[in-house]
């Protein structure tokens, strides 16, 4: 009886792909020899550019993550992890928060890392603010955000912003029951690894087998969380494609709208948080250094191919919260500085 959920899946997947086929050589008899068949072939051709420079810029770390899950699951017991994780919940939440200078990894990258820590028992609140603030808090992007800026108060703000907002929506989630925020099949395994380690079962193998055992599970993780970041990608491209950025531009003329655009601006463009410190040195002289700022922070927590990945670790409604929850305490923090700091 099992097989058939799953025989039900892959029909379904492949009667999708021969509907989208379909629809697609429909499309181009109905448009063939049609005056706009150029403006749809060059919103085609910009809409793949984006996808793969998207997809093709977060894929090597969407892979160092899933390495690195990979090495956790073999190499890192849970008694291992529990000797490092503070029992008080601020404390847990601050910790998560800095654990990004352990584990260097961006937007990408470190949802399958906290998927691994989540399994091996990581409370709720230290794998949020370690997901939220890992991709800020890292030695790549403080480097990248240097590089771009400089020492300043946008480096300053960046890296204290990040950190605070991280650890305080962390420290959030501790009051929610697990069941309520991961996925069942998170849950599950969580509350398995939680009771009975299992870490001796990847003790048994020596030398290059761990290494191997290791790799082999990183490899499932890249290709379980792969399809949510080709959806994103694919989203993100879309909405680049089809929303003009002059119109969104036009909108940064206020002090909260302009604060508001480049924060949709982050959301929409999913730029990788190692080099979106470069993409936001363009927008310094059209926009107010909070508004900058806005970008820097909310744009590594949140973006649209991060959000699609979340659900491959909580419940949608919690992924909902994971967008909200940023979003407004990074509006209401810039805005503030917009209107009372003198940059």
């Amino acid at each position: 009886m099992a097989p058939r959920p799953a025989i039900g899946f892959f029909r379904s997947k492949a009667a999708l792909r021969v509907l989208l086929v379909i629809l697609a050589l429909a499309a181009l008899v109905v448009i063939r020899d049609n005056e706009l068949a150029g403006s749809l072939g060059s919103r085609a051709q910009t809409f793949v550019t984006i996808f793969l420079s998207i997809f093709i810029e977060a894929v090597p770390f969407l892979l160092a993550g899933s390495i690195v899950s990979g090495l956790l699951e073999v190499y890192v017991s849970n008694h291992t992890l529990y000797r490092f994780v503070p029992r008080h919940p601020a404390a847990a939440a601050l910790v998560g928060g800095g654990l990004g200078l352990i584990f260097p990894v961006c937007e990408c990258g470190v949802v399958p890392v906290t998927r691994r820590l989540y399994l091996k028992g990581l409370p709720i609140s230290m794998g949020i603010a370690f997901m939220l603030a890992a991709p800020v808090i890292n030695p790549i992007v403080l480097a990248s955000t240097y590089a771009a800026f400089g020492w300043g108060p946008i480096l300053y703000g960046r890296v204290i912003l990040s950190f605070l907002i991280a650890s305080m929506i962390g420290f959030l989630f501790h009051f929610a029951d697990p069941a309520d925020i991961l996925r069942p099949d998170q849950l599950a395994s969580s509350d398995h690894h939680h009771h009975h380690d299992h870490s001796h079962d990847h003790a048994d193998a020596k030398g290059v087998n761990r290494f191997w055992k290791a790799l082999s599970i990183g490899g499932d993780d890249f290709f379980d969380m792969g399809r949510y970041l080709i959806a994103g990608s694919m989203l993100a491209a879309a909405m680049q494609t089809l929303i003009p950025q002059p119109f969104l531009l036009a909108l940064g003329a206020g002090s909260a709208t302009s604060i508001f655009t480049m924060m949709m601006l982050a959301f929409v463009l999913s730029v990788c948080s190692t080099v979106d410190s470069f993409l936001a040195l363009a927008f310094v002289n059209s926009f107010p250094p909070a508004a900058i700022l806005a970008f820097l922070v909310f744009g590594p927590m949140v973006d649209i191919k991060s959000s699609l990945m979340f659900l491959g670790v909580f419940k949608r409604r919690v992924v909902l919260y994971l967008i909200l929850l940023p979003l407004m305490a990074t509006l209401m923090i810039t805005v503030y500085l917009n209107l009372n700091v003198s940059w």
